[in-house]
């Protein structure tokens, strides 16, 4: 057990209270499909947070709210690295509650794209202004 501690999800790597989900609710870049909606702005850290919002309204089962959390944190822990600067939002839709886990896999891998394409396009721009 006591290696499994390397593979969680830290503290520093979670968005924790209110204020800080409010911050990324307030200004965010938006990516969306079936599953999922994904809401990402920098932050002024070099390390990527997650925050969930994976409501019962969307799925009523706790073992189905529990399974695509499990799903979001994994694809978000693999691709964490390539993410730093990045707070980050997962809301689910309905439909998530009946896609395959590949499915859902899937979804956040190309959610994570365009989180990124959006921080380096933010960057060029000030980069330009500045």
């Amino acid at each position: 057990m006591a290696g499994s501690s390397l593979y969680r999800l830290q503290k520093e790597n979670r968005l924790l209270n209110a204020a800080a989900f409010g911050r990324v609710f307030k200004k965010a870049t938006r990516s969306r499909d079936k599953w999922f909606t994904v809401l990402c702005r920098t932050n002024d850290t070099d390390i990527a947070r997650l925050g969930l919002a994976i409501s019962k309204k969307n799925c009523r089962q706790a073992t189905g709210r529990n399974r695509i959390k499990r799903v979001v944190r994994e694809s978000f822990r693999q691709h964490q690295a390539e993410m730093a600067g990045l707070d980050v939002v997962v809301i689910n839709q309905s439909a998530a509650k009946t896609a395959g886990n590949r499915q859902l896999f899937d979804s956040m891998s190309a959610h994570w794209q365009r989180c990124q394409k959006a921080r380096d396009d933010n960057a060029r721009r000030n980069d330009k202004n500045g």
